[in-house]
């Protein structure tokens, strides 16, 4: 029996080195093989033995005996030899199954390395090549280059080289990696790793695209830098060009071509083929004049008259670049300055003063002809002169001083005696002005020299006469005193007397403001017994009279409407006075408004006689939107008082950034000097042409304040006998929320409150009595109280089954019925929804009722408005609030 071991050759490129199971396995193997040669050995000596013997022929039995011994010995070894055959076949299917997953390991490894997109190499220590993928063979397609198991790594890189494969080799970023680009074009990245055994790993990537994209990056950013370049030299002020070694021009702007009258120009053109072409000499840094000397700057006059400065500065790389300046206006303002600088001396040779310029070293920069010929030097030769060389030693110490304070930065001025070429002593006023430079350095000093020696002549000869006169004006003093005095007496009386007259416009004011006060704040108790009035009215009214009664009773409500429209007039323009009413802008629809009004104002002129048109509007508005109602009220009350037949026509007009909200009428109309009074307090019409009210004339004039609180515009236009316009400018805008408006006719309304169930909570037993009898008229179910505690017995303390809560807003005990609705609702499963009705206009009470969902209405109730809220109220009880 043998065993035999099929191992992988070494050489092999596909074997792989076995771990240590596998080596002990191997040496297991060959220590039984050798255990079973011993065996063969030893078993073949026993036979020999044996059949030695029996050739002999010695005793049967001791032979017998003997190879009985010997039979149980070859069974003995036989049985080990059996033993360590099975052990060996373990052995071999152990070793069988370790080199399959070696072998599996192995195929895997291959797969692995195949499936990696990098082009893969591996290198044993000595650097021989142990496996590579087809990656790695691929790029080496198209030479005769065979790539196989054991070729050094040196071999590879000098067949790269000698075949042309690598063309380029570069250094990545920071020194990480090796790049080569390929005879194709194709760039790869080189990663080498070491392995644990002291092998080599390296990869070998296609940076391909990632280089296009860096180049086209690159290629993209220089392109920016060129744009930016030209962009930067087009906004210069100065023509440039830059030409490079060679003398071609590279790079120009604009202004260049402008300066020079050139048209449009390729790059690259030889610079003196292009300046040829213009009207303009060559100017190099090799430029050189008569005398051979460089030149680097030329001043050349354009033919339209401009002057240009052109300078050359060389390139330390080779070529140059000139810049191209338009010096006109510096031309001009230098001949500018010349021939100001020539007025100035003309002036100053004329003017009777000595004016001279000392700079800063006390050297003359200037003097005019006067100061020359004062100190006898030609004319022009006292300039460049110092002033010591000017002036002797003694006139120079003694100006020293005061030269010294002008240097320092003090203006001075002075008189000094000086004695002229005739040898006349003369007084001369010496001032020095330092001309002082932004950052405060002197630079110099301005001399100004005037004689004034008549002028000091005739100050003696007046101070003479003042002591004369001294004597003369201490008399006239006196008397002025006395009366000064006089008049300082007369002042006190004037300021008593405006004192007084101050005190007594002030207790006036006062008192005006007090009553205003008075009269706004007691409007509530003049409203009380006029709403119940117009509450009791609007229910007879409702209810079916006979003809003659039902005439009374429209005399009555007709009454009320003029005792309300007084009333509200007087209080209107007291609250107005008293600056109780403040305005609440808010945005709205005009629509919202507008068709209320008309709606209700359609009714009163056709009782009237008269046809109101509407044209409706969509505009969205700025405003208060209760005090423009107030004002387009009053306008429509007018147009209907003063229109005896025709039609009224309430519109609107757009104007740029406002609304012109317009009532026209067909009526008796104004006269031309009379619309300046028409807004004037208690101005009316012509009695003769209006109709018979008791108006007090206030309608205009709360008009023209409510605009004025709101700070709308106010138009009027009129002709006698054909009619007249009212206007208000309303300020647009268009972030308001459309409001809907709902149009409810009269017997919808009465369907939608008949059976409702009411609460009415009133301090005032009047108004609740007038309530009762109008809502029932409408067939509402009323539950009425002047208190809380009284409406929790009459309703089972709130719970019983209700629709709506009308409240006045002043109860009893310094309540109000915004608390009592809260208290109602908070023991409520439900709350009610409310109407608030109150005399109260403030701003503060509008936005509560806003931020509590509440309707406000306000005193008299006009019994179609009250209908109308009830019956809105009820439709959105109904749909759930």
């Amino acid at each position: 029996m043998a065993c035999t071991s099929t191992r992988p050759s070494p050489e092999s490129p596909s074997a792989a080195p076995a771990g240590a199971d596998d080596a002990a396995l191997l040496e297991r193997c060959r220590a039984l093989e050798e255990d079973n040669r011993k065996l063969r050995r030893i078993n073949e000596a026993l036979i020999e033995r044996v059949e030695s013997i029996n050739s002999r022929g010695d005793d049967a039995y001791a032979a017998f005996q003997h190879s009985v011994v010997l039979a149980e010995q070859v069974r003995e070894r036989t049985d080990a030899l059996n033993q360590a055959m099975a052990e060996l076949k373990s052995s071999n299917q152990l070793l069988s199954d370790a080199r399959l997953r070696a072998e599996t390991a192995h195929q895997h490894l291959i797969d692995a390395i195949e499936s990696i997109s990098d082009a893969f190499v591996l290198f044993d220590r000595e650097q021989r090549i142990v496996l590579f993928n087809s990656r790695f063979k691929a790029l080496w397609a198209g030479s005769r280059v065979r790539i196989g198991s054991g070729l050094r790594l040196a071999e590879i890189k000098r067949l790269s080289r000698s075949t042309g494969l690598v063309v380029e080799e570069q250094r990545g970023h920071r020194d990480e990696h090796l790049l080569y680009r390929l005879r194709d074009g194709r760039w790869v990245q080189v990663s080498e790793r070491p392995t644990r055994e002291g092998g080599l790993v390296i990869l070998y990537t296609d940076i391909t695209e990632v280089k296009q994209s860096e180049t086209q990056r690159r290629e993209q950013a220089l392109a920016q830098k060129s744009r930016l370049l030209q962009r930067a030299v087009d906004n210069l002020s100065q023509g440039m060009a830059m030409v490079n070694a060679e003398g071609q021009l590279e790079l120009w702007n604009h202004r260049f071509l402008d300066l020079c009258g050139l048209a449009p120009i390729s790059a690259h053109r030889p610079f003196a083929e292009v300046m040829a072409d213009s009207e303009l000499a060559l100017l190099t840094p090799d430029s050189r004049d008569a005398a051979g000397q460089p030149i680097e700057e030329l001043e050349l006059r354009l033919f339209d008259g401009r002057m240009l400065e052109v300078r050359t500065h060389a390139l330390p790389t080779g070529g140059f670049v000139n810049t191209f300046t338009d010096i006109t206006e510096r031309y001009r303002h230098a001949e500018a300055l010349s021939e100001s600088e020539r007025w100035i001396r003309l002036i100053t040779d004329h003017v009777p003063a000595l004016i001279a310029y000392l700079n800063a070293d006390l050297v003359y920069d200037f003097t005019n002809k006067v100061y020359e010929e004062w100190y006898c030097w030609p004319r022009g030769a006292m300039l460049g002169q110092s002033l010591r060389q000017v002036h002797s030693e003694e006139h120079c110490r003694r100006l020293e001083p005061y030269i010294e304070r002008a240097l320092s930065g003090e203006s001075v001025t002075f008189e000094v005696a000086e004695t002229n070429h005739l040898g006349q002593e003369r007084y001369m006023l010496r001032s020095y002005v330092p001309n002082r430079q932004a950052s405060g350095e002197v630079t110099g000093i301005f001399v100004l020299i005037r004689d004034i020696t008549e002028r000091r002549r005739t100050a003696e000869a007046l101070h003479q006469a003042y002591q004369h006169l001294e004597q003369r004006v201490r008399e006239r003093t006196a008397e002025l005193t006395g009366l000064n005095s006089q008049l300082r007496r007369e002042i006190d009386e004037r300021t008593q007397m405006e004192g007084r007259l101050r005190e007594a416009k002030g207790e006036a004011e006062r008192a005006n403001l007090s009553k205003t006060k008075f009269l706004a704040a007691v409007s509530h108790d003049l409203l009380q017994p006029l709403n119940a009035a117009r509450l009791f009215t609007g229910a007879l009214l409702e209810k079916p009279q006979p003809d003659d009664s039902l005439a009374l009773v429209r005399n009555v409500s007709n009454s009320l409407e003029d005792v309300e429209s007084l009333l509200g007039t007087l209080v209107d323009i007291s609250k107005l006075d008293a600056g109780v009413i403040k305005a609440d802008i808010a945005p709205f629809a005009v629509s919202e408004l507008l068709e209320n009004l008309a709606a209700e104002y359609h009714q009163i002129a056709g009782s009237e006689g008269l046809r109101l048109d509407y044209l409706p509007s969509s505009a969205l508005v700025r405003s208060d939107i209760q005090l423009l109602a107030r004002i387009l009220r009053n306008l429509l009350s007018n147009a209907i008082r003063y229109t005896r037949h025709g039609r009224i026509l309430l519109g609107c007009r757009r104007r740029r950034q406002s609304l012109s909200i317009e009532v026209w009428d067909t009526g008796i109309g104004i006269a031309a000097d009379k619309l300046g009074e028409i807004f004037q307090e208690f101005k009316r019409g012509d009695a003769g042409q209006r109709k018979q009210d008791r108006g007090l004339g206030l309608g205009l004039a709360i008009v023209e304040k409510i605009a004025g609180m709101l700070g709308h515009r106010i138009r009027v236009a009129s002709r006698p006998g054909q009619g007249s316009m009212f206007a208000i400018e309303v300020p647009l805008t268009t972030r308001a929320p459309r409001a809907r408006v709902i149009h409810d006719t009269p017997d919808l309304l009465l369907e939608r409150l008949r059976g409702s169930r009411i609460w009415v909570l009133d301090n005032d037993a009047a108004i609740c009595a007038g309530m009762r009898t109008l809502l029932e008229t409408w067939g509402c179910q009323v539950v009425t109280a002047l208190s809380e505690e009284d409406l929790a017995r009459q309703v089972d303390n709130y719970h019983a089954d209700a629709d709506l809560l009308i409240a006045d807003y002043h109860l009893d005990d310094e309540r109000n019925g915004v608390d009592a609705v809260a208290l109602i609702n908070a023991r409520r499963s439900t709350p009610l929804p409310a109407l608030m009705i109150t005399a109260n206009y403030s701003n503060e009470l509008k936005q509560q009722m806003r931020e509590l969902g509440h309707t406000l209405m306000h005193k008299p109730v006009r019994p179609m408005k009250l209908k109308t809220a009830i019956s809105h109220l009820l439709e959105r009880g109904g749909q759930g609030v």
